[in-house]
């Protein structure tokens, strides 16, 4: 009798505490309310911006600078560590449709391809580039074993250094940090219950959540920056700007057109500092033309000023 009865509660304690694995994904440290509001305040600046030309950047060096994987996961270009953190972050950039993004890291497997077709360089300069590291990354296996019970959890944590340079001085002028976390958990009882081998998707759940921890604070600060485009030419009368419809240009959108002011090398710090720009004109936009972001422009007529005896090189237009 007693073999039965203990029988039967070893059953129904199994069937209580049969429990399916789970991936948990901690993005930031911070509460999912806080995140909300944060994306919310971001999306009514942006909202708040009139002109939204696309800032052109480009994804740089991206390393691993941890332990892992440093001996076994390389290739003759880059450590996959590395690859994956830029590969992600340069996905995340492009679906945020605020940048052109531009390939650094393959730039030597591109020109191989442009040579082998024969195809005219045509390597575009960026505004900003962006570099960092994967800093942190740990996997660890933590459980408890009982009498009639056992769990298992895995975890793997990743952190990720970024930095945003400016190309034309060097300068990095903003840092950021991301940390990610994912956990997957598995119990049983009395040998009933669900097991977890080794997951290997929890090392990219974590590069993920790092990469998510960071991006909205990085896309804000590049955003910052000021807006400006140029004058492509001048003819018949016609004055012609880059940037288009899909930039946020629109016909009847007014825009400044300044000189720029001349540049003096700072003995304090040993930067060219740009003195301010003197307005020449105001323009109008009266059309769109190109069939893609990367050609598109605008027509603008003046509607006050001039811009006869002014170097085009010279001249760049703001809102």
């Amino acid at each position: 009798m007693k073999i039965i009865s203990i029988t039967v509660l070893a059953i129904v304690l199994a069937g209580c505490a049969t429990q399916t694995p789970h991936v948990a994904v901690k993005e930031a440290p911070v509460s999912q309310k806080q995140q909300i509001e944060a994306l919310k305040k971001a999306a009514e600046i942006t909202a708040a911006q009139p002109l939204s030309l696309k800032r052109k950047i480009a994804v740089g060096r991206m390393t691993n600078e941890t332990t892992y994987g440093r001996s076994l996961l390389r290739d003759d270009y880059m450590d996959p560590l590395g690859k994956q953190v830029g590969d992600m972050l340069s996905a995340r950039l492009i679906n945020s449709e605020n940048f052109l993004v531009f390939e650094r890291p393959d730039l030597t497997r591109i020109e191989k391809e442009r040579k082998a077709f024969g195809a005219e360089e045509g390597l575009v300069g960026v505004d900003t580039l962006i570099v960092g590291s994967l800093t942190e990354f740990g996997r660890n296996v933590t459980g408890k074993s009982g009498f009639l019970s056992s769990t298992k959890t895995q975890k793997a944590h990743a952190k990720v250094e970024l930095r945003l340079v400016d190309v034309n001085t060097g300068q990095a002028f903003f840092s950021a940090t991301g940390a990610g976390e994912a956990t997957l958990e598995s119990a049983s009882v009395v040998g009933f219950g669900s097991r977890a081998a080794y997951d290997g998707t929890l090392t990219d759940k974590a590069i993920a959540a790092a990469i998510s921890d960071v991006i909205d604070e990085m896309i804000q600060k590049m955003m910052e920056r000021p807006w400006k485009t140029f004058i492509l030419d001048i003819a018949d009368g016609q004055v012609f700007i880059s940037g288009g419809k899909s930039q946020g240009i629109v016909p009847g959108k007014q825009l400044r057109v300044m000189a720029q002011g001349k540049k003096i090398k700072s003995r304090q710090t040993g930067f060219m500092v740009n003195l301010p720009g003197v307005e020449v004109a105001k323009v109008e936009v009266v059309s769109t033309f190109g069939d893609s972001e990367n050609n598109e422009g605008s027509l603008v007529k003046i509607i006050s000023g001039k811009l006869d005896g002014h170097n085009l090189e010279t001249l760049e237009v703001i809102e």
